[in-house]
Parts: C-alpha cells; sequence; structure tokens
C-alpha cells in the first residue's frame, strides 16, 4: 500500500514537472509592459521632423527627432529658440528593424514622416500609427507636403502615412 502510494506520488511530480518544462520551453516570458491608455487615441499628428537620436529598446523602439516647419526648411523651435524634441515609440527593436528601422537606417539627420498618438500629459511624445515614410537623403518635401510625396521615398510598415486628425502647433 505504500509502494503503491508512493509510486502515485513520483508520478504525479514527473507529470507536473513535465507540465511545467513544457510550459517554460513553449510560453514567451512575461514581461511588465505599460497601458496604451497613456496615449490619446482619440488624435492623430502626422510629423515631418529630422531624426536626433535613437533608443533601440527590446521593448520599444523611439526616434527622437525635430519636426520640420510647414516650410520645410526649418527646424521647429518653441518661444526661446530651442529646438522642440518629440519622441515617437514602436514595436521593439527587433520588429523594427524587420521594417527597416533601425540605427543604421535612421541615422540622426534622416528626414522622415510619421504618424502618432499622443501623449496625454501633454508632453511631446506618442505612438507610431500608421505607416513611417524615410525621404531619400539629401531631400525633403515640398511645403506642407509629407515624405511619401517625395519620389524613392522608403515606407516602413504595411499601412499608409495616417490622416492626421489635428495639427500640433509649438
Amino acid at each position: 500500500m505504500i509502494q503503491k502510494r508512493a509510486r502515485r506520488l513520483a508520478e504525479k511530480l514527473v507529470m507536473t514537472s513535465a507540465v511545467l518544462m513544457t510550459s517554460l520551453l513553449t510560453n514567451s516570458p512575461l514581461q511588465a509592459h505599460h497601458s496604451f491608455s497613456m496615449y490619446d487615441r482619440s488624435i492623430q499628428y502626422v510629423f515631418t521632423g529630422v531624426v536626433d537620436s535613437i533608443n533601440p529598446d527590446a521593448s520599444h523602439l523611439q526616434i527622437n527627432f525635430v519636426p520640420l516647419n510647414d516650410a520645410r526648411n526649418a527646424l521647429v523651435r518653441d518661444a526661446d529658440g530651442n529646438r522642440v524634441t518629440w519622441s515617437v515609440e514602436m514595436e521593439g527593436a527587433a520588429a523594427s528593424a524587420r521594417e527597416g528601422i533601425s540605427v543604421s537606417t535612421f541615422p540622426q539627420g534622416t528626414v522622415f514622416s510619421v504618424g502618432l498618438t499622443p501623449l496625454r500629459n501633454g508632453e511631446p511624445g506618442g505612438a507610431r500609427f500608421g505607416g513611417l515614410f524615410k525621404c531619400p537623403e539629401g531631400k525633403a518635401p515640398e511645403p506642407e507636403k509629407q515624405c511619401d510625396s517625395v519620389n524613392g521615398a522608403i515606407h516602413s510598415g504595411e499601412d499608409e502615412l495616417a490622416s492626421p486628425t489635428a495639427i500640433w502647433l509649438p
């Protein structure tokens, strides 16, 4: 009787261990992740700007950029004359790289257009919405146009460039 119980207990332990190992090997690790409630999804801005830097984080790649003015001939500045820097957050660095978006393909000075939903707290940042277009090196779009209108622009993502629902003003 004791041997029978011991054998059943051993079988349960083996089965539990097998289930646990299978679960650990087949499931992706749990990671802390923020909610998208921090973004105002009712607003979509479209920016054409110049890359300042890229943060290739595993969870979310971020491009820090300075918007170009409507004439597409100068960087946007605040009332004190300082450049206004925005940040657009995307999927992780690996997923972004599969779309052609990386530190090496978007070096400092790259002109690109992107749609984003802004942060609710009013800080200059947001989450990417729609496709992203990179202007050819040395070319900017015509006044009030985006990189998707420039011959030779590179399209990243499956979607077209977002349509703005609002215009951001510095």
